[in-house]
């Protein structure tokens, strides 16, 4: 039953839960790293575990704040092959955007794209000041001035081309 529980929410939460991180600008491997790991901390603690999404959107960006802030080069003698990033061969429109909404995102203030990236996800602004530690007062001030920025460089963006 429990695994049942679990495999259910995995299903349902990894691939958001990647975009998730992506939204708070860490590269798709680092993501999905960081994701995977996130669900193996909430698999060994499912019993315990009130909130589940929530629990594991926080440890997923509590490890992505940990990652960024450190600095440690690992060198090779050859870069990697890319992974696929398309789940299906028709979506390189979809991926398309969601980069170009990365570029967008990018150009933002680390605050405003935090709250940005915990909207998109599906949070409000009050589960999002909970999670961060800010009033929700603050939470829709930050979310209405990412609008209005977003909204300014794809405007610019669509006036250059």
């Amino acid at each position: 039953m429990i695994d049942q529980e679990f495999t259910d929410f995995y299903r349902g939460t990894m691939r958001k839960l990647v975009a998730f991180l992506a939204n708070h600008g860490a590269n798709m491997a680092d993501a999905a790293d960081i994701a995977q790991a996130s669900m193996i901390k909430a698999y060994q603690r499912w019993g315990e575990i009130q909130h589940p999404k929530s629990w594991v959107y926080t440890v997923a960006a509590r490890a992505l704040v940990r990652k960024i802030s450190e600095v440690r080069e690992d060198p090779v003698e050859e870069v990697p092959e890319p992974t696929s990033l398309l789940p299906r061969p028709d979506a390189a429109g979809e991926w398309e955007y969601q980069q170009e909404a990365l570029r967008v995102l990018d150009g933002l203030p680390i605050r405003q794209r935090q709250v940005l990236a915990w909207t998109f996800t599906g949070f409000t602004p009050s589960e999002i000041a909970h999670q961060i530690g800010m009033s929700p007062e603050a939470v829709r001030a930050s979310l209405k001035k990412a609008r209005r920025a977003a909204a300014e460089k794809v405007r610019q963006c669509e006036e250059g081309q």
